[in-house]
């Protein structure tokens, strides 16, 4: 499934973005999968916890899909 995520600001940390979109429960979560190897960005294994994403990046956790998108000013 793809979820199309709105940024707000040039950026959002990885952490922040799968709490965000509701993949995971908790900040202590989202270190955990980002640990395991769970989270891919752009389809590559991302290990940074605090990764600075940008919209047209593509985060990939749990057999979902987030897009990131610019928000509306």
């Amino acid at each position: 499934m793809r979820i199309t995520f709105a940024v707000r600001g040039d950026h959002i940390q990885l952490d922040q973005l799968l709490k965000a979109a509701n993949l995971v429960t908790s900040g202590g979560a989202a270190h955990a999968a980002v640990e395991a190897g769970e989270v891919r960005v752009d389809g590559k294994p991302e290990q940074r916890k605090r990764a600075k994403l940008r919209p047209g990046q593509r985060v990939g956790f749990g057999g979902q899909e987030i897009v990131l998108v610019a928000a509306d000013a």
